[in-house]
């Protein structure tokens, strides 16, 4: 698929996300997806308690999500293949007194972790795999998650106008991604925030159980 659009949501030419792509962007700065605190459409989800006990924040850059779910009292662990990431996260963690581990790894082998997990968070993590990724990261998803356990994914939506930013997912991809072994709840029409222009774009919320 021909794309056009930077990896840290700026314009410019679309390129395969690579992991030094995602490290040299935190090296650089904040990435436009770093907006400092947890995403709202998350926030929701805890708010309304669908967090729950052992909690992998999949992806998990400078740990926001993770963090919460730590604040929440919930047993939480971020994984992010950026160091420089990582290291940020685990100062923010010290900063609010708050137990998580974070660690480097590789999104697509996550049966290597050898854990299962009750929730998974994954925030703009799937939109970045190409179609061939997509079948092993759901597998592994799958490995890594209880029978009965949540998914909640939040990626750039096809509703987004422009050719900026990440590639776009359409309901029907997610859809067709967990047809086999998992129920899909809903996907809901939401937001992700970032730090520039326009300050938000739109999003799916979907949340994915484990059968």
């Amino acid at each position: 698929m021909s794309e056009s659009g930077r990896p840290d949501g700026l314009p410019g030419p679309r390129q395969a996300r690579r992991t030094e792509d995602f490290a040299a962007l935190y090296a650089a700065g904040t990435p436009a997806w770093d907006i400092g605190r947890p995403q709202p459409a998350f926030v929701e989800l805890a708010d309304r308690g669908r967090l729950v006990g052992r909690l992998l924040d999949v992806g998990c850059g400078t740990g926001e999500h993770a963090l919460m779910a730590a604040a929440l009292g919930l047993d939480a662990t971020g994984i992010d293949a950026a160091a420089t990431a990582l290291a940020a996260a685990r100062i923010k963690a010290c900063e609010r007194g708050v137990s998580v581990r974070f660690l480097e790894w590789d999104a697509l082998e996550l049966p290597s972790l050898g854990e299962q997990f009750d929730t998974v968070l994954d925030c703009g993590l799937f939109h970045v795999f190409e179609d061939d990724d997509r079948p092993r990261f759901v597998d592994g998803l799958r490995a890594s998650l209880a029978v009965g356990g949540w998914y909640y994914m939040l990626c750039f939506s096809h509703r987004q106008p422009g050719d900026w930013g990440p590639r776009r997912i359409r309901e029907d991809e997610i859809i067709a991604s967990f047809a086999d072994g998992w129920e899909v709840e809903t996907i809901e029409p939401a937001r992700i925030e970032i730090t520039h222009d326009p300050g938000a774009a739109y999003a799916w919320r979907a949340s994915i159980r484990r059968s």
